[in-house]
């Protein structure tokens, strides 16, 4: 009997262990071990906006200067004479069990004149932005939809 009750103590130790540390990890932490429990990370995606690269970006500047500062721009708009470049960076925070949220996102817009020249800059944050719904509902089509098998069964008279 006294061999079976220690064999088996360091199982049921290691049992008891795995269990609270698991249990942790669903209610955010385990007292005393405050980044243990939080199984997030948080990365950045799109352009890194450095406070001295926007110290470098300055009205009167040209295009390619803004280009070997900041990088190519996410995405151009042109207004006619004028063009603006857009530069993005988002802040995700990602849990373990794949739930992902946006903490931060900033976007840099740099806006030229005609000559290729800085006239402005501006960033916008997620407080700028505005929420809308998208529209789910499909247009209604004419005839039935079918599925890939039955368009190749009906090519061959079935």
């Amino acid at each position: 009997m006294v061999k079976f009750s220690k064999f088996y103590r360091p199982i049921m130790l290691a049992t008891v262990l795995g269990a609270t540390l698991s249990l942790g990890a669903c209610t955010g932490g385990l007292p005393g071990l405050s980044n243990l429990g939080t199984f997030s990370s948080q990365r950045t995606q799109g352009y890194e906006i450095s406070d001295a690269a926007l110290q470098q970006v300055r009205p009167g500047q040209s295009q390619d200067l803004v280009v070997a500062v900041m990088g190519s721009p996410q995405t151009r708009g042109n207004f006619g004479n004028e063009t603006a470049f857009y530069y993005v960076q988002t802040k995700i925070e990602e849990t373990t069990f794949g739930l992902r949220s946006v903490t931060d996102r900033k976007v840099l817009a740099v806006y030229f004149d005609a000559n290729k020249r800085v006239t402005d800059k501006a960033i916008y944050t997620l407080q700028d932005g505005r929420l809308f719904a998208i529209e789910t509902r499909r247009t209604a089509s004419f005839g039935e939809d079918r599925t890939f098998v039955e368009q190749i069964l009906q090519s061959f008279g079935g």
